[in-house]
């Protein structure tokens, strides 16, 4: 099981189980001023099981429950804003056996201090049973109004991966004028997986000649964009998401330290500012909150964060604000300048006990070999000002990650594989 400020995630029925649904769930009820919570879930098989026991723990606590039931991740945290409280049933891209619960507070991800609270061992409060209510969201509504009404009816395909944006994503775009064709619709017989950074999207690909394409992961806070029958990495749709609040008029922006330094580059051209926060969208919206930045987002998970309408990465709004940028110039300013950057993701697995060791002594090995490192989130070495590598812990699987980019194609590739080599002799050196 893994335990974060992003979240409680195992393999259901292995190291997740209702035990544990009842655990933290008793806990989180201590962080609940309001004695009011929003609950979601998306379409993993065992989700509906776990809200029912998420549900039944909180009425136990007193929480009055008001049930979104399946929806995309977006939504319940737009909703918890009314109710001060929420959790998310869902592991967001991790695969399908595993399962997992996000919590939110005033409308944000859990902090490290309230994650302590969540570890601990809170006894169950005595209190009157609280109630459960079916409720509603007008989040399409609510976000079809920000967006606006986009020009020239264009098309795009919506690839919603069996996950839970399949109704709202949809509905959205089709709200706000877009001409939208709808693909793996159900996770039975869903053709790719729940991850859409690392799928290669096959089928979203060949639907989109002449279209956009949009890939969702399965709880909706994920976007990967497809254009021109190709899949473009996720740093391009936090890319397109800063060009969009450019264009309206935000400068203050917090970037996480894997992000494409492109994205960085060209908001500093046109007269934004950047600050860079660990790897995480709690670390980025922290930082946002702390600093009274007006949007930011985290480049290697396609998650782009508008902070007045959700204080999380939110897919399906950015589809929206992407749909309504087609065929303008800052769409294809900003695809053009990240067009010269290049960037190279890779993991190895590693059991999470070893990690901090093998990062110590990739720390001794990297200090000697790169003029500049960062040690904020993992350690980050500058190459030189287009050229840079990250080596970081997984906070949600026993991997560990690898990102390199560069302005020149090979380069990045050569980092990367160094880089690599220097973590499999660490990792040996620990064993």
């Amino acid at each position: 099981m893994k335990i974060s400020i992003s979240g409680i995630r195992g393999i259901f029925g292995n190291d997740f189980t209702l035990k544990d649904v009842l655990r933290f769930c008793n806990n989180f009820s201590r962080l609940i001023k309001s004695k009011k919570c929003v609950i979601g879930y998306d379409t993993r098989f065992s989700s509906v099981m776990i809200s029912e026991t998420a549900c039944a723990a909180l009425m136990q606590c007193g929480i009055d429950v008001y049930n979104l039931g399946l929806v995309p991740t977006p939504v319940i945290f737009r909703e918890s804003r009314k109710y001060n409280a929420g959790i998310i049933i869902t592991s967001s891209h991790n695969p399908l056996e595993w399962n997992g619960l996000k919590f939110i507070v005033s409308g944000r991800g859990i902090n490290e201090e309230e994650l302590l609270v969540l570890k601990s061992n809170q006894e169950t409060s005595k209190s009157v049973i609280g109630s459960e209510t079916k409720i509603e969201s007008n989040y399409i509504d609510e976000a079809s109004k920000l967006i606006g009404r986009v020009s020239g009816s264009p098309k795009v395909v919506v690839d919603v991966g069996g996950g839970a944006a399949k109704n709202v994503a949809t509905s959205l775009l089709e709200k706000i004028g877009c001409q939208v064709k709808t693909i793996n619709e159900n996770l039975e017989n869903c053709s790719r997986g729940p991850d859409p950074t690392s799928d290669d999207l096959k089928d979203l690909i060949s639907n989109t000649n002449g279209a956009i394409g949009f890939a969702f992961d399965l709880d909706g806070d994920r976007l990967v964009v497809v254009k021109d029958m190709k899949k473009l990495s996720p740093d391009v749709t936090l890319g397109l998401g800063a060009a969009k609040a450019l264009e309206l008029g935000y400068k203050k922006f917090v970037l996480s330290i894997d992000t494409s330094v492109s994205i960085e580059k060209f908001i500093r051209k046109k007269g934004g500012e950047v600050k860079r926060s660990k790897v995480g969208e709690a670390n980025v919206i922290d930082l946002i909150l702390k600093t009274g930045s007006q949007a930011g987002g985290e480049g290697s998970s396609g998650g782009f964060i508008l902070p007045e309408f959700n204080l999380c990465r939110d897919g399906i709004l950015t589809s929206g604000l992407i749909a309504s940028m087609i065929g303008t110039s800052s769409f294809e300013d900003i695809l053009k300048f990240m067009e010269g950057y290049h960037q190279v993701r890779d993991k190895i697995a590693i059991e999470s006990r070893l990690h901090d060791k093998t990062l110590e002594k990739l720390q001794e090995k990297m200090s000697k070999q790169f003029g500049q490192i960062i040690t904020m989130d993992g350690i980050k070495a500058i190459v030189d000002e287009d050229s840079w590598v990250l080596v970081r812990k997984s906070n949600t699987e026993d991997i560990i990650r690898i990102s390199s980019e560069s302005n020149d194609i090979q380069k990045a590739k050569t980092i990367a594989e160094h880089t690599k080599e220097l973590v499999n002799q660490s990792y040996a050196q620990v064993k």
